[in-house]
């Protein structure tokens, strides 16, 4: 008697104990974890963005490209130009929404076929 109250709990057999599934198609499709929140989504706004502002990208890099080493000097008005079309896309909050959506119907689909969609890559100058 002494050894069992330790205050272990019984425990039940396998068999017996409750399942923890959600039913098909519950409402946990919209909930996101921690690392769709900071991780996947973010990564869809990145590469959007960069397909948004391709033109800064593109005269970003022909200047890099041209100056080589002085381009952290030359190629300021670019890099800021770059930096002010991205961050105007990351920190909108309706370009957050839409996103978040597109990262939801990929998700839907992979869990409902078990296929990834394959990502479009992008030239390697971007």
């Amino acid at each position: 008697m002494r050894g069992r109250s330790r205050g272990r709990r019984a425990q039940l057999p396998r068999s017996v104990e409750p399942q923890m599934e959600p039913p098909p198609g519950a409402a946990e499709s919209s909930k996101l974890r921690h690392v769709e929140k900071d991780v996947l989504i973010p990564q869809i706004m990145r590469d959007r963005a960069k397909e948004r502002c391709s033109d800064k990208v593109q005269a970003f890099t022909k200047c890099c490209q041209e100056t080589g080493f002085l381009m952290v000097l030359k190629c300021r008005q670019e890099n800021s130009q770059l930096k002010d079309c991205l961050v105007g896309y990351y920190s909108d909050p309706l370009f957050y929404e839409e996103c978040k959506t597109e990262y939801l119907k990929q998700r839907e689909e992979y869990r409902a076929t078990g296929i990834k969609k394959k990502k479009q890559k992008l030239p390697s100058n971007v």
